[in-house]
């Protein structure tokens, strides 16, 4: 049986009060200037637009030949339309300085959400795959999975917070701006409100929240339940978990993709993309593998987990180089289409993203794509205990930072910065999914006793 150490336990809680105090320092270092910024936040859609990317959109529209001259790059298209800039520099950009403390809230919150949900994906995976190399590592994603209801609580928080404008994160909740009447009418965010509105908006994530975690709950429960029984009893339950993820995993085949378009692109409300949902699970997943491998290393460093041996370690760091070219894919795809089709309202997000962000950007592109790509391609590196480690500490941060130039740009503009505070809440998150997640391994014994692959699973090699 594990056992939850000491030492885990003050690092867990050493990270809590790091992220507690980056928290508070989150929202006091902007309470003398939310009120004043809140005022003006509304005010600034009369700007013919409700976000940063959607006057860039109408700017862009404006100056659409010269746009058309610089057809190479985004750099291109923003020096065709400088334009763009001074438009948000209008005051647009500063009237939604105020969203900082709550768009780097909403980051850590969704990078978590992702970690969570992957992790109960990939639990599902296992069932329906019939899958007998993972029994040994199954009992992580379970724990990694029961995590899933503290970030989504403030995840669920946050929307309310938007729908009531605590804050103005999600632009399309702005008051008026689907009105024709009122001076702050958009008539693009206006088409869209029979699926960006206030009560859909919120029952969806309501039904996210429901669904994913009384699937994660269902499968920890049988599980368990497996244990205490015999061998058939353990057949049976495995055969019923195997219906039932079948039917999770088309819940999440849809549900993924919605809250992908809800969460996050939603925030640049002007702009969509086909493969927005795609590009968000394979971030999401890759992330969640990767702590599931380190989570999985750490126990064999510390004497538990004997059963898993190096034939496990190279398959788990197999699905994280994959899915890391796999996500490098999608990106690339996304950003090569747009960049060939050169429509303005489409352009626009990566004109911001490279003219404000290009060394987030341009860092991360690096870190989910070069280094797994140099660090894990060989055979002996997946191996490797400390290689993977090395691997995965990248890879997490280049998705942290993905995360970020997703959601800051639409949300804050200009007025973005990455610092202390931002890893003080990481730190927050880290430290209670620490705490989840050991308590729930040490619930049960590591390794489900009575799975009907469990000695496929021992005997693994490739």
């Amino acid at each position: 049986m594990f056992q939850f150490s000491d030492k885990a336990k003050r690092f867990s809680w050493i990270l809590i009060g790091i992220g507690l105090i980056a928290l508070v320092f989150n929202f006091v270092s902007f309470g003398g200037a939310h009120g004043e910024e809140a005022t003006h936040a509304t005010e600034a859609h009369s700007d013919h637009g409700a976000t940063p990317d959607a006057q860039a959109g109408d700017q862009a529209g404006h100056d659409a030949h010269a746009a058309q001259a610089g057809h190479g790059s985004p750099e291109a298209h923003g020096e065709a339309g400088h334009a763009v800039e001074g438009h948000g520099d209008e005051g647009h950009h500063a009237s939604f300085a105020h969203n900082k403390p709550w768009s780097r809230l909403l980051v850590a919150t969704f990078f978590f959400v992702a970690i969570a949900l992957g992790a109960l994906f990939f639990l599902a995976i296992q069932y329906a795959a019939q899958a007998g190399w993972s029994v040994v590592v199954l009992r992580i994603m379970e724990a990694m999975a029961s995590f899933l209801p503290i970030p989504l609580a403030v995840m669920l928080l946050l929307i309310v917070l938007g729908v009531v404008n605590v804050h103005h994160i999600w632009h399309w909740m702005a008051p008026g701006i689907s009105d024709p009447s009122n001076p702050h009418y958009d008539a693009i965010i206006a088409g869209k409100t029979p699926y960006l509105n206030a009560p859909f908006f919120i029952g969806r994530a309501v039904i996210y929240a429901i669904g994913w975690i009384l699937a994660a709950r269902w499968l920890r429960s049988a599980s368990l339940k497996a244990d205490a029984g015999t061998a058939e009893d353990g057949t049976r339950i495995w055969k019923k978990a195997r219906q039932v993820s079948a039917g999770f995993l088309v819940f999440f085949a849809v549900t993924s993709s919605t809250m992908a378009w809800d969460w996050i692109m939603s925030i640049d409300t002007h702009w969509f993309s086909t493969l927005f949902g795609w590009y968000t699970f394979a971030g999401m997943f890759v992330s969640a593998v990767t702590v599931i491998t380190m989570i999985a290393i750490y126990l064999k460093m510390n004497g538990y987990l004997p059963e898993l041996n190096q034939n496990h370690l190279h398959d788990l760091g197999k699905f994280m180089f994959a899915f890391s070219i796999f996500w490098t894919y999608l990106w690339f795809s996304q950003y090569m289409l747009i960049w060939y089709a050169n429509i303005p309202e489409e352009v626009t997000y990566y004109m911001v993203r490279f003219r404000e962000y290009k060394a987030p950007m341009l860092t991360f592109l690096v870190l989910n794509f070069l280094a797994p790509l140099l660090v894990l391609m060989s055979r002996d590196s997946k191996r490797n205990m400390y290689f993977v480690m090395v691997a995965g500490t990248i890879i997490l941060l280049g998705h942290f930072l993905d995360h970020f130039v997703m959601i800051m740009p639409g949300s804050v503009g200009t007025e973005w910065s990455f610092g202390l505070i931002d890893l003080g809440l990481v730190a927050l998150y880290a430290g209670v999914f620490i705490q989840v997640v050991f308590r729930q391994l040490a619930k049960a014994p590591l390794v489900p006793a009575h799975h009907p692959m469990l000695t496929e699973s021992k005997l693994h090699h490739i």
